[in-house]
């Protein structure tokens, strides 16, 4: 019987990356990932790929932020900027020590590196709008990763994988299937030119006329299960209240509500991490939206503050400010792109130019 992990690696080589002989791939990880960086590995060179690795050891990324000087946090790494400017495929597999591990970190630092990195993520999303770079992130299971979600390690294991969708048979079927289902969708909102969402404090429209809807499916992301496009940036008008935390580089902020008006973010406010909150605002190009999202997998139920798995919660929405994602033809750009989540399964409604399209979580067209 075939084990998780080399059902897990072919998935993510021959289905998200969709790798070819003669690419280059880099795998980015922690050691506690190795059962799966090892198939991964043996997967690609199997495909004919030319594999490098890179992988983490516990507490680096802390000292590195307890002692850098105010240069090294504006330092860009060069075989970083060199993969995103060469390679043609990237996976990052999370496997996290201390989930926790940058909570203390003042938030001036990070938002010091966060803006030192805005070359790097132009240049990542260039090259993967015009399919130059594939990518995909996935999560393989570790003990801090469970017990932020509230589970035991096994239970989290099947959370992961159940929604990968590996215990079906065919996970790639079963992923084609989603693919077709999710297309009748994008194609309706595909004709609109306004959407509008509203539910328990929101109320928040766009214009999406130039725009596309992705349909994802697991390419960039596994697990997926989303819909999403980038709204016109000046015509975002209206609040909405974030009924889920938002986690901003491991630190977490609560009951986050903004006010928006003609694409402007004027008003944000935190019931907790309200400080943190006011300096992501600040990073250029994050008081605009570079995404809207409606999240499908119907998998995933539980909120466990991990924004791979909790944006793709079937019943929710998601708002990501800052960056935008150029293949919708959306024009915002910033080193940060964060997502914030809000439920809509008890009487949410989303509107395609004012038909109702969206009512309780679901679709229902």
């Amino acid at each position: 019987m075939e084990s998780i992990e080399s059902k897990y690696a072919r998935l993510l080589v021959n289905y998200s990356l969709k790798l070819q002989k003669g690419q280059r791939l880099l795998i980015v990880s922690s050691y506690q990932a190795e059962p799966l960086i090892r198939e991964v590995y043996r997967e690609a060179v199997r495909a004919g790929a030319f594999v490098d690795t890179k992988v983490a050891l516990s507490g680096l990324e802390k000292i590195w932020y307890d002692h850098a000087s105010e240069d090294q946090l504006r330092y860009v790494s060069p075989l970083t900027k060199y993969v995103y400017e060469n390679y043609e495929a990237l996976l990052h597999i999370e496997a996290l020590f201390n989930v926790k591990e940058l909570q203390n970190v003042d938030a001036g630092k990070k938002q010091t590196a966060q803006m030192a990195r805005a070359e790097l993520n132009k240049i990542f999303m260039r090259r993967a709008a015009a399919k130059e770079l594939k990518w995909t992130l996935c999560v393989w299971p570790t003990d801090t990763m469970a017990q932020e979600s509230g589970m035991s390690r096994e239970e989290y294991a099947q959370f992961v994988f159940g929604g990968c969708y590996l215990y079906d048979e065919d996970p790639v079927a079963k992923w084609n299937e989603i693919e077709c289902e999710q297309q009748r969708m994008v194609d309706r909102l595909n004709k609109a030119t306004t959407v509008r969402f509203t539910g328990k404090d929101i109320d928040i429209s766009c214009s999406t006329q130039g725009r596309t809807w992705i349909n994802s499916v697991g390419d960039n992301n596994m697990p997926s299960g989303e819909v999403f496009t980038g709204p016109v940036e000046e015509s975002v008008n209206g609040h909405i209240r974030f009924s889920y935390p938002g986690i901003y580089m491991g630190q977490e902020i609560e009951d986050i509500s903004l006010e928006v008006k003609d694409g402007e973010i004027v008003k944000g406010t935190a019931k907790k991490g309200q400080d943190l909150l006011d300096k992501i605002l600040q990073i250029p190009g994050a008081k605009r939206f570079g995404e809207i999202a409606v999240g499908t997998n119907y998998n995933i139920q539980k909120f466990t503050r991990n924004m791979l798995f909790d944006e793709k919660i079937g019943g929710t929405i998601h708002f990501a400010i800052g960056a935008a994602y150029p293949e919708t033809g959306a024009k915002n750009e910033s080193s940060v792109h964060w997502d914030l989540l809000a439920d809509m399964k008890d009487g949410g409604r989303i509107y395609a130019d004012g038909e109702v399209v969206y009512e309780n979580g679901r679709f229902i067209i």
